[in-house]
């Protein structure tokens, strides 16, 4: 043989002894970490897992095709995510701390059923602020047998159906008071022929434009009309915010006030009917009533004090003006009346209490 015969032999006949020469050196190999059965709640947005001993879990992080990486620290083993809309599919990554570094595991949350299955053209809408439509339309794929659901809040059923050809295609709902500020919203399939995937969506202020819902609070004009001053309404256009409510500027007492409300889509002229009127506030009419009467008991308590001080001051301007002239007093006639007897025999002085009398005669001498 020659020898580049030789030197391809040679080769040949070392390479099945490299792995046995690897094994035997000593090379740094990943940690292996035991797998942590994770697990995921859609209802709950909960995301646990198995505990570990000496293993240190760093965070939790949802992968969402369309907003990117969500992440939360984990407490106790689980984490939780805010409801979000899970039909396109998410990866949940936990990181686990070990000697090698952080080791990441993950689970892959997928949207069970044929592709196009779903329901689509999801849409709601509230009127005359106490009624809300919904409406969807049925998967391009979805099977002839198919059927939907819709919950709210991934618990609560729609009460009333609107059907087409059987399947049900719209939801009425006639009670708004369990909704919030976010809602979540989901429509399961079913079919005998095939899985149906779900479709689901989180209605609220940031997402209001995209899905097309109007919620009172949301994009909306309050036009309240109260009749105050005059008998022409005056208008007042409100933006919707958290908390629907408005001050009416009133002196007190407050005059009567009659409102009435209605919204409007902020995209669009479509105005709902008037609520009923309100009112509140004191009568124009009692308001003249009782300024009358009021008016009526300050002037006669003015009348009467000024006819009593001009009563007082005239009394003492006459005694001033018109003295009393002293007269003699007259002892004869103010006695006449009088009787005065005293009996001689009755008055008998007491005995060394007589006075002796000297009496003197004078005589003229001529």
């Amino acid at each position: 043989l020659g020898p580049l015969a030789t030197t391809i032999l040679f080769c040949m006949l070392l390479d099945p002894a490299l792995p046995l020469t690897q094994e035997h050196q000593d090379v740094p190999t990943t940690e292996w970490v035991p797998s942590l059965n994770m697990k995921f709640d859609r209802r709950t947005m909960e995301l646990s897992w198995d505990c570990k001993e000496n293993t240190t879990y760093l965070e939790c992080v949802m992968i969402h095709k369309e907003k990117g990486e969500i992440r939360k620290k984990n407490k106790d083993c689980h984490c939780n995510f805010s409801h979000d809309s899970l039909h396109g599919g998410i990866t949940f990554v936990v990181k686990v701390n070990s000697t090698q570094g952080p080791i990441p595991e993950k689970l892959v949350y997928a949207n069970p059923g044929g592709e196009g299955t779903a329901a689509q053209n999801f849409s709601c809408f509230i009127y005359n602020v106490n009624f809300m439509n919904c409406t969807w339309a049925k998967g391009r794929a979805a099977p002839d047998d198919v059927q939907y659901f819709l919950y709210i809040l991934d618990f609560k059923e729609c009460p009333h159906y609107v059907t087409d050809s059987g399947t049900h295609v719209g939801c009425h709902l006639h009670d708004l008071s369990g909704l919030t500020f976010r809602n979540y919203f989901l429509v399961n399939g079913t079919s005998r022929e095939t899985a149906v995937q779900f479709f689901d969506t989180i209605l609220s202020l940031k997402n209001i434009g995209e899905n097309g819902v109007l919620r009172p609070q949301d994009y909306c004009k309050l036009q309240p009309c109260d009749t105050v001053t005059s008998d022409q309404p005056l208008w007042i256009d409100v933006t919707g915010k958290s908390e629907n409510k408005y001050n009416f500027p009133s002196p007190e007492p407050r005059p009567k006030h009659t409102v009435t409300i209605r919204v409007s889509d902020a995209r669009g002229q479509h105005w709902s009917a008037w609520s009923q009127p309100v009112e509140f506030g004191t009568a124009s009419g009692s308001i003249c009533y009782f300024v009358h009467v009021y008016v009526l008991v300050v002037l006669g308590t003015f009348v009467c004090a000024l006819i009593l001080s001009c009563f007082v001051k005239r009394l003492f301007a006459s005694e001033t003006l018109f003295p009393r002239i002293p007269h003699i007093k007259d002892k004869w006639s103010e006695n006449v009346h009088t009787d005065h007897q005293i009996i001689w025999e009755k008055s008998t002085p007491d005995t060394g209490k007589i006075d002796h009398e000297e009496i003197l005669t004078v005589e003229e001498v001529t």
